[in-house]
């Protein structure tokens, strides 16, 4: 029986990632590992080439049953132990003399760690794949809406204008930095790991010795230099100053640039649902069949993409806060602290993927209401522009005198209905120093924009 088949997690049903961290794609990445250091250390004549190609073929041809391993994986705490017996019994079936170099010096968290970085890599792959396509997708929104007058809300409320392409821009800014931390991450921070029983790597410089390779004499540091440099390679990770059993940075550092990715996308994601709002209607989410429904209301129309990109993003930080809690790791090898990171790792990365490939469908189909927009700019009647009023009007009547003659004018206005301009020209001190007419062109959302639009030019020349 499974017992999650994504009911409750919407976000991440069907998108690339979810088969990527599967109990199945897991174990597919141990076996991975396990022939990866086989071929590693037959390159190094630590084990026969017969003998990692005996590895390669019980793989291909054997068939492991995940559940099985997972109900065996009860009695060591962790899946390897199960595994590796059942490597060992089907490379026996091939050649029994081959069987004796399955796992050869390794220890279970040498292999479940790898084992996790490769999944990591082919979910983070997948992931800057869409926050590609989401960026790509927004910076045509940006250079369409680089001009397109829109109020800024702060606190919820009107503050000043701008356009509706520097909002975007600033998407992209928070997608761009966290794609470069995932890259950076993909780059140079996910090692394999390989130490041995208690992280002294002396299992390994043993099984070195025991043969008759070109190692079997030389000293402990080249035998990790050279056995740690081939088994990355044979995987294209990184290969580690040391070996990190209870130096759990790397984990952190995965878990801090999945936290980035999903706060990115987030934002994202919270401002289309306050910009889809009835009362604002400024945006409109790409529309599918039964896409945004309610099952009561029929004229619903639910902003659905971005409610599961922001219920994502609510999750992560909980998530990764475990991952930071398991730098607790006591010893050379921990009880509890390196088991309780595996789930919260995988959904993590289920998550962000999830909302990564549903922001890409979002930006996509994005669909912006630029006159809309140009009609909630003249909601407050020329109160949005109040703060160029009172720049220009502060060497005339004094910085306390502008703002209080403008404030009092705002609320006049806001209790009569009548336009800003109107109130303030009947103030016969305003009236000295600036015509009707000047206010008027004072006030106009589009002549307050500030650098908005070369703001977007920016973001697209960084894109």
């Amino acid at each position: 029986m499974t017992i999650d088949k994504g009911l409750l997690a919407p976000v991440r049903v069907g998108v690339p990632v979810e088969s990527l961290v599967t109990d199945d794609a897991w174990i597919e990445a141990m076996l991975d590992v396990e022939l990866g250091l086989s071929r590693a250390q037959a390159r190094l004549g630590i084990i026969p080439d017969s003998a990692a190609d005996s590895v390669a073929a019980a793989i291909r041809t054997h068939r492991f049953d995940t559940r099985a391993i997972a109900e065996a994986a009860r009695g060591a705490a962790n899946p390897v132990v199960a595994l590796v017996e059942l490597l060992h019994r089907a490379v026996a079936d091939i050649d029994p003399a081959s069987a004796d170099y399955v796992h050869y010096g390794s220890t279970s968290q040498d292999i479940l760690d790898t084992a996790t970085m490769l999944i990591a890599a082919r979910a983070l792959t997948t992931i800057t794949g869409d926050l590609a396509d989401t960026l790509d997708s927004l910076g045509r929104l940006a250079r369409r809406h680089r001009d397109t007058p829109i109020a800024a809300r702060t606190l919820g409320m009107h503050a000043v204008p701008t356009t509706f392409g520097a909002k975007v821009a600033g998407w992209m800014q928070g997608l761009t930095h966290a794609r470069d931390r995932v890259n950076r991450v993909l780059a140079t921070g996910l090692p394999i790991q390989l130490g041995g029983a208690a992280g002294t790597f002396a299992s390994y410089v043993e099984c070195a010795r025991a043969g008759s390779s070109e190692l079997a004499a030389a000293p402990p540091e080249q035998i990790f230099e050279r056995l740690t440099a081939e088994f990355a390679a044979e995987l294209s990770l990184t290969a580690g100053p040391t070996p990190w059993h209870t130096i759990r940075t790397p984990i952190a550092d995965l878990g801090g640039a999945l936290a980035t990715v999903s706060g990115a996308l987030g934002k994202f994601a919270v401002d289309v649902i306050s910009q889809s709002r009835t009362e604002v209607v400024e945006l409109f989410e790409p529309t599918a069949p039964g896409r945004g429904e309610s099952s009561a209301m029929p004229q619903k129309r639910n902003p659905a993409l971005s409610t599961m990109i922001r219920a994502a993003a609510l999750q992560v930080p909980g998530l990764t806060s475990t991952l930071f809690g398991t730098l607790l790791a006591e010893d050379e090898r921990p009880a509890g602290a390196w088991h309780a990171e595996w789930q919260p790792l995988r959904d993590c990365l289920l998550l962000v993927g999830g909302a990564a490939h549903t922001a890409a469908e979002l930006a996509a189909g994005l669909t912006a209401d630029a006159d809309r927009m140009r009609e909630n700019l003249t909601i407050t009647k020329g109160q949005l522009v109040s703060e160029r009023l009172s720049i220009r009007l502060t060497p005339l009547l004094g910085k306390t005198a502008a703002k209080k003659t403008l404030q009092a004018a705002a609320f006049e206005a806001h209790a009569s209905g009548r336009a800003l301009a109107d109130v303030l020209t009947e103030d016969v001190d305003v009236r000295a120093h600036v015509t009707q007419d000047e206010i008027i062109e004072l006030l106009r959302p589009e002549n307050y924009l500030g650098a908005a639009p070369a703001l977007v030019d920016q973001a697209l020349r960084r894109l």
